[in-house]
């Protein structure tokens, strides 16, 4: 993410609008982190020789008619539903952007990439 986001007369960093919803989603109960934190998949590629694939952004926006389009990535726990999960994404999501930057939100597309499990 780079280029500013622009939207109603006002201007945003993409960075920022990362932050907002990441802090928000970081609350929803059945959440691990926003992204792929998989920490030994990092460790393997800091010391391998091949090169990792490289990961995708946790927060990406995107402007459709007039409104933002998000596109959240997640770990989640084990044992939490898909589906209730990623509706309480997408309603943290809009309740943040609403309230912090006042905008409409048109779509909160909810990916997850990885799936923690408790220790036994």
């Amino acid at each position: 993410m780079s280029s500013e986001i622009k939207i109603d007369g006002i201007a945003i960093a993409p960075e920022v609008l990362s932050i907002i919803v990441s802090h928000a989603v970081e609350e929803v109960e059945g959440v691990a982190s926003v992204g792929v934190n998989d920490f030994a998949t990092n460790l393997v590629s800091m010391f391998s020789a091949r090169s990792s694939q490289p990961t995708l952004p946790p927060i990406e926006v995107t402007v459709e008619d007039g409104k933002l389009h998000l596109t959240v990535r997640v770990t989640v726990f084990f044992g939490y539903p898909f589906k209730k999960l990623a509706e309480a994404v997408r309603s943290v999501c809009v309740k943040a952007i609403d309230g912090q930057v006042g905008v409409g939100v048109s779509a909160v597309d909810v990916c997850i990439d990885g799936l923690v499990f408790p220790k036994e």
